[in-house]
């Protein structure tokens, strides 16, 4: 599906997606216009997906982190999709997950500190519908955190 010049591309792009086209070209060993065929390929197949600016939310004051798991109360049968729904809406909600399992969801909420985080619990968090138990992991430390595949 891939050869050695899409894994080259992909390596160069995984490790600064500000690139421009011509620097992956010529990192690749190929033309601009092969490259462009390629990268073109590469996003309509669905393995380029786009490129995106990370940000710190650290950086921006935001200094409690915390994972929260929920199972939800399933005799009504669009529990789920309401929960779901109901958190999409939390502006500090950053991630949501879903599970087969015990838990059923997964919140990453984040806070400017406790105070702020007790603030969004009590008013955004246990008003989620259909909650059945909720258990809080606080955010100690990200170990890793790599998005980088080995293409």
């Amino acid at each position: 599906m891939l050869d050695d010049i899409d894994r080259r591309l992909l390596r160069r792009m995984q490790d600064d997606p500000g690139r421009a086209v011509p620097e992956l070209a010529e990192h690749a060993g190929i033309n601009v216009r092969q490259a462009m065929r390629r990268l073109d390929r590469l996003r309509e197949a669905g393995i380029i997906r786009g490129v995106r600016g990370v940000i710190d939310w650290r950086a921006l004051g935001w200094e409690v982190a915390v994972s929260l798991r929920f199972t939800l109360d399933k005799t009504d049968p669009r529990a789920f999709d309401a929960f779901i729904a109901a958190a999409r809406e939390v502006p500090e909600v950053i991630e949501i997950q879903t599970f087969l399992g015990r838990v059923d969801v997964r919140l990453n909420v984040i806070a400017r500190d406790m105070a702020d985080y007790q603030r969004i619990y009590r008013d955004r968090i246990v008003t989620l519908p259909h909650i059945a138990d909720i258990e809080a992991l606080m955010h100690v430390a990200t170990v890793k955190a790599e998005e980088w595949l080995p293409v």
